[in-house]
């Protein structure tokens, strides 16, 4: 499967935004694997405006080290600072 980082390092000389066939043509032209070229293949038709946008419209996680149970648990560890609270202390 194709990662995010393959994604941006064979788009990394692109200039956006670009379509899909531009994203297309310069990951062939770097000489992506078929992996990278397959998600390429699958991406919408539409401008992107830098490699993030193409890699999750790939459906490519920044981090797929981290399953979702882990990604659940760090949202509720976060604290949230209010406006509220903010505005007490000026």
């Amino acid at each position: 499967m194709a990662s995010y980082a393959d994604v941006l390092h064979y788009l990394s000389s692109l200039d956006y935004p670009a379509g899909k066939d531009d994203v297309l043509r310069e990951a062939e032209r770097e000489g992506a694997p078929a992996d990278v070229l397959r998600a390429l293949r699958a991406l919408p038709p539409v401008d992107y405006a830098n490699g993030t946008e193409v890699a999750r419209s790939a459906g490519i996680e920044a981090a797929p080290e981290v399953n979702d149970a882990q990604r659940a648990a760090a949202g509720r560890d976060k604290r949230h600072q209010r406006v509220s609270q903010h505005l007490r202390s000026i």
